[in-house]
């Protein structure tokens, strides 16, 4: 697809019909979160809002008044600032839409966003600071086809249970998990996030016992640092970082992730030579972490330089900007290696996408998701939407790198193919893709095994989500 950024115009030149997505991004008190930080831009945006037109008090209105007004301030805003709002069809009627999901599922441009939604500030404020609900843990899909724990969170039902990475699931409910086969993947059939379901898992351990545990769902603190070790290869220091969500720490200002910085201190001290990212996952997240973790990994030499730019629609063309490198701690690597898969999205594919024009950079794995554009929310400037608790998160931006490479749509592609296996815990040096990228550290070369073990599933656990939960899903 060829896309090619403008910059004396706010638009990228799509080719219609060819997929792709965002990573989502949120607004904090006083800067974006994880959209893009345009500097600037909120004295205009807080102006904007100040012009709005204010709104009733909810207890003023009638339900179906209130609902009319909503529907109204999605219309409005959608036209505003989504990304594609010349392409929202003509002749939109609210009142036909008897939800808000759907009056915005017409106003999109299905034929490149099926990325836009709408939810609550406070469950999308909870989302990008790891605060989550369920059971706590993800699946995949093994080399022969069967049903794996692909990680779990520590706080989770699933983590304080002892669950871990490389546990087969074998059935759910009193059904073999074959059963809940559909299409490419798996449906599992685990019910809505709240404290009152339960769900029973039979489950084959490594050593070839199996064990029965019923496990409900609750809210929990997620941990982004799955698994962090140095692994020595002849003289060299290999850190090895699994990384599974760009999630900002809450109530930590300036916005950052103590994990992360917690993770980046651990291998500046153990003076790593080379590093290896498993973002295979990593659905996206926060740009502000994002940028943490790339200005502590970009070599000191190109402190300053441009690390991204971004473009909103044309009538809000006077709102882009840029963002530059501020080098941080004291790694100075040459390359970066990526563990990736097609659950690997947004800013998972952002920083491979930045550091690029600056470093060696190495994927291995599978093709990664396809998500080079974003948003941020809109109830901040919008009283109607904040007022009534709604909000709205449509696609408002797209993004470049240095070079202006912006064309990711269909993913990152590896330059060495490996399977993943999840029989393997995390660490574990016969896994394949962790085994690739140590045979290129020590041999510059990845053997043919790590070809023959990869296997296209046509499926990956972010399949089964949408809007909010795509960027972090778990079940």
């Amino acid at each position: 697809m060829h896309l090619e950024y403008q910059n004396t115009k706010s638009s990228f030149d799509f080719e219609k019909g060819k997929p792709f997505s965002i990573f989502f991004a949120f607004i904090s008190k006083i800067k974006l979160l994880a959209g893009m930080r345009i500097r600037g831009l909120l004295p205009k945006l807080l102006f904007i809002t100040l012009m709005a037109s204010a709104s009733c008090t909810q207890d003023e209105e009638l339900p179906e008044v209130r609902f009319k007004r909503v529907k109204e301030a999605i219309y409005s805003s959608m036209n505003e600032w989504y990304f594609w709002n010349h392409l929202i069809p003509t002749g939109i009627n609210i009142d036909q839409h008897t939800s808000y999901q759907s009056l915005l599922r017409s106003m999109m441009y299905t034929q490149l966003d099926e990325w836009s939604y709408i939810t609550t500030p406070q469950e999308f404020n909870r989302a990008f600071t790891g605060q989550q609900a369920g059971h706590g843990f993800g699946i995949a899909i093994g080399l022969d086809d069967r049903l794996f724990v692909s990680f779990v969170y520590n706080e989770s039902p699933a983590g304080k249970d002892g669950w871990q990475r490389g546990w087969e699931i074998v059935g759910v409910n009193g059904r073999p998990t074959s059963s809940y086969r559909s299409g490419n993947g798996y449906n599992l059939q685990l019910g809505p996030n709240t404290s009152d379901i339960q769900n029973t898992f039979v489950l084959k351990l490594p050593d070839g016992s199996e064990i029965t545990r019923r496990i409900g769902k609750t809210e929990y603190q997620t941990n982004s640092v799955l698994h962090k070790e140095i692994i020595k290869i002849d003289e060299k220091q290999v850190g090895y970082w699994v990384y599974n969500s760009f999630r900002a720490t809450r109530g930590v200002t300036p916005t950052k992730s103590v994990e992360v910085e917690d993770a980046l201190a651990f291998f500046e001290e153990a003076q790593i030579s080379e590093l290896v990212i498993d973002l295979r996952y990593n659905g996206g997240g926060s740009v502000d972490v994002a940028e943490q973790i790339m200005n502590a990994l970009i070599p000191g030499i190109h402190d300053g330089k441009l690390m991204y730019t971004n473009a909103l629609n044309d009538s809000k063309s006077n709102l882009n900007e840029s963002q530059n490198f501020k080098k941080t701690g004291n790694l100075e690597l040459n390359r970066i290696l990526f563990l990736t898969s097609r659950g690997s999205a947004s800013a998972s594919e952002l920083i491979i996408n930045c550091l690029e024009p600056y470093m060696e950079t190495v994927i291995i794995g599978e093709n990664t998701f396809g998500k080079p554009v974003g948003s941020f929310p809109l109830s901040r400037f919008n009283n109607t939407l904040s007022a009534n608790d709604v909000e709205l998160v449509p696609i408002t931006f797209a993004i470049a790198n240095a070079n202006g490479k912006a064309e990711y749509f269909g993913g990152f592609s590896p330059q060495f193919l490996a399977g993943d296996d999840v029989s393997k815990n995390w660490g574990n040096q016969q896994d394949p893709r962790l085994r690739a990228a140590l045979d290129y550290l020590q041999f510059g070369s990845v053997g043919p095994q790590a070809r023959q073990s990869y296997k296209d599933h046509g499926w990956a656990m972010i399949d089964n989500f949408n809007g909010l939960l795509k960027e972090f899903p778990a079940y």
